[in-house]
Order: structure tokens, then C-alpha cells, then sequence
């Protein structure tokens, strides 16, 4: 569909670099902003998915909010423009100075994971004559069933509050008077292809927020984060997640308060599909029984398949020949320095341009130099369909 325009394009570029289809961000977020207004739901762009410019860029336009996993993000998001009253700041260890950069940005929210947080956030916040507005993250003990590594929901997970917690946090509460409880945030995992799993996220929100206003809270917010999945195995064809069936299902089971707010804080959903990595061949070497592609991309470009053991679709954009076999592998002294093994692609031969796919969350983002390598270049499209 798109290899003669994308070989032509990318000819005299140096590899590896990622590649954004800028075209079909904005069609992913044209889709999932008109769920949002159809129901009446917020979101907050997952930085850690990608942190690009025209990234951000297209999620700020997009009327999203930023969730924030570091101090350094906060400050990104504020550079890039977001307002401080849709930045959300989460993780099991903010450090002071986060915590501070964070109070002085004026955020919306704190994503509390621990009692000991909440102390210390009262604390700094007190030292600044400032009151934090909190949500506390809960711990609901649901497996996503998804990777073991990006399971955060689960009672052996270290992410949230468990409901055992809940009279002490309660007592502390009543204690703080530079916190602020405005809701309860929930975030289950990632890469979640069962939507099923959100509807007892559902069920399971409505009994513990229970708990809560039993004792006479007033729960402005319910966050249920974020975690649906996108098709890594046939991209092309399902470039855009279910967001219609996500959204209707959350609506038909989740019971929000009277005047509460709904928010989502998503991230793979919205970026993964539109993004590249683009690669050229070195060389093409015999092994036993299989021959090996070598790439110029290495693990330190994309490492989710040696991190997680992920799949990615990958195309040969500069061949339509017969199909072989190839254990696809880069140039880092490692063995875990493998995109795919024993993957159909049309013959592949030195300097032939290969494209790993949905590769726009999860990876520039986590790029490193090890082996000393550069980072990888960034291109941009705004003309693919």
C-alpha cells in the first residue's frame, strides 16, 4: 500500500530513524475525542508513551490533558503548553523535588500511591502555604491478563492503595490539611485486549468509591487510566483501536457519582499505530537452518521484543519476491538483540529498507545508547493516508 511512497521518501535518509504518519494520529484522535464528547468523558495523554514535540503537540490541539510519571515530565508538559489544570502527576516514587516542581506548576492532581506519599505531600505542600489536590491510586487486585511486566493492578503489584489500607488512609486524611481529596484513580495494566477486563474494573470502582463517600467524601474525579491494547500483529489492517467498543462498554457498566467526572489517561491507544522504526539491512548471513537479517536498528532503538518478548509486525518495503524465513536481529553485541525469529518476509538483500511497525508507543521514548550507539532520528508525514 504505502512501500513505493515510504522507499522513495526515506532513499536518501541515514538509518536507523523513527517514522511518525502524522495523517493517522489525527484520524486516531479525531476518533477517540468523539467518544469522549459523546459521553462526556476527559483524558490525559500518557507522556510516557511518547514524548515527541509533534506528538504533544497533536495531543495538547486534540483538547487532552497530560499524565505525568516523573518530575521531568511535568515539566515537559508545562513547556509544551498543557494547562496545570489537566496535568496529572503518578508514580510509587515521586521524590521531593518532583513533588515541589509539581506544586509550583500548579497541577490538577497528585496520583497517591502510598501512605507515606500522602505524609510527604502534605508536608512540602504545607512548607509552600499550598493545598494538593489527590486522587489515591487503588490497587483493585484484577489481572489484566497481559504481560507479567506491565500488570500493575494485581495484589502482588507494586503500584496503589489496597483496600486493607483504607481506615488508615482515611485517618491520615483527617489529619492533612495541605491535601486535598478530590477522587480515586485506578489503572489496571497495559496492552489490555480483553475488553472485558474494564468491565469488572467497572463494577469493582463503584464498590470502592462506596467505601469512601460512606464516610463522607466527596469524589470529584474517578481516573480509570488507561491500558487498551492495540493489533501488533496485523497492524495495517486495524490501525485504529476499538475505541467505539471501549467507551460503550465503560458507559454501560461504570456508575459514576452524581457530577463526577470520568477520566482516562491514554497512551499506547492513541500513538502506537502511527509510529515506525525504519531500518536498513547490513547484511544477510547464513546460519543453521535459518538465515539471519541484520539490521541497523538494534535493541537500544526498540527494546520491547528483548524486554518483553514482543511481537512486531515488519514489512519489507523494498522487496515483493518470493517469501523466506529470517530470524531478524541488530548489531548489539547481545542475543537478545531480536526483532522477530523465524519471520516470512519477501528475499531480503543488503540495503533494503525495513520498516518494524507500531512501534510509536514504547519506543523512541525508551531509546538508549548503549554499545554507544546514536539515538535514533526522527521524520515526520503528514501526507499517508
Amino acid at each position: 500500500m504505502f512501500r513505493p511512497a515510504l522507499r522513495s521518501a526515506f532513499s536518501s535518509l541515514e538509518t536507523p530513524f523513527y517514522f511518525y504518519n502524522m495523517s493517522l494520529l489525527h484520524k486516531t484522535l479525531d476518533l477517540y475525542t468523539s467518544c469522549l464528547k459523546k459521553y462526556g468523558y476527559h483524558a490525559h495523554y500518557a507522556l510516557k508513551a511518547n514524548a515527541n514535540d509533534r506528538i504533544l503537540e497533536a495531543m495538547k490541539l486534540a483538547g487532552l490533558g497530560a499524565d505525568c510519571v516523573s518530575g521531568n515530565e511535568v515539566v515537559l508538559a508545562l513547556k509544551s503548553g498543557f494547562s496545570p489544570n489537566k496535568i496529572v502527576f503518578a508514580g510509587v516514587g515521586k521524590s521531593d523535588k518532583e513533588i515541589q516542581t509539581a506544586l509550583e506548576g500548579s497541577i490538577f492532581c497528585f496520583n497517591c500511591e502510598s501512605i507515606p506519599e500522602i505524609e510527604r505531600i502534605n508536608e512540602l505542600a504545607g512548607g509552600m502555604g499550598k493545598v494538593a489536590n489527590i486522587s489515591l491510586r487503588i490497587n483493585p487486585d484484577i489481572d489484566a491478563h497481559t504481560h507479567k511486566y506491565i500488570s500493575t493492578g494485581r495484589a502482588q503489584d507494586k503500584f496503589g492503595i489496597s483496600p486493607w489500607m483504607f481506615g488508615e488512609v482515611w485517618e491520615l486524611l483527617s489529619r492533612c490539611l495541605h491535601v486535598s481529596l478530590i477522587g480515586l484513580h485506578f489503572h489496571i495494566g497495559s496492552q489490555i485486549t480483553d475488553i472485558q477486563v474494564f468491565k469488572t474494573l467497572c463494577v469493582r470502582a463503584h464498590t470502592l468509591q462506596k467505601w469512601f463517600t460512606d464516610k463522607g467524601a466527596h469524589l470529584q474525579v474517578v481516573n480509570l487510566g488507561g491500558g487498551l491494547g492495540v493489533d501488533y500483529q496485523d497492524p495495517l489492517t486495524h490501525s485504529i483501536a476499538d475505541f467505539d467498543s471501549y467507551f460503550a462498554l465503560i458507559h454501560q457498566n461504570l456508575k459514576p457519582l452524581s457530577g463526577q467526572q470520568v477520566h482516562f489517561e491514554p497512551g499506547r491507544s492513541l500513538v502506537a499505530q502511527s509510529g515506525f522504526l525504519i531500518s536498513r539491512v547490513l547484511y544477510v548471513k547464513k546460519g543453521k537452518g535459518i538465515k539471519f537479517a541484520i539490521l541497523d536498528a538494534g535493541m537500544n532503538d526498540l527494546i520491547r521484543p528483548a524486554l518483553y518478548g514482543a511481537r512486531h509486525h515488519i514489512i519489507n518495503l523494498s522487496s515483493a519476491g518470493r517469501m523466506m524465513r529470517y530470524d531478524v536481529v541488530g548489531p548489539i553485541c547481545e542475543s537478545s538483540d531480536r526483532f522477530a525469529k523465524s519471520v516470512l518476509l519477501p528475499e531480503v538483500k543488503r540495503g533494503d529498507f525495513i520498516a518494524i511497525c507500531s512501534a510509536g508507543a514504547y519506543g523512541q521514548v525508551m531509546g538508549l545508547q548503549y554499545n554507544l550507539r546514536d539515538l535514533a532520528k526522527t521524520y515526520y508525514s503528514d501526507q499517508l493516508p
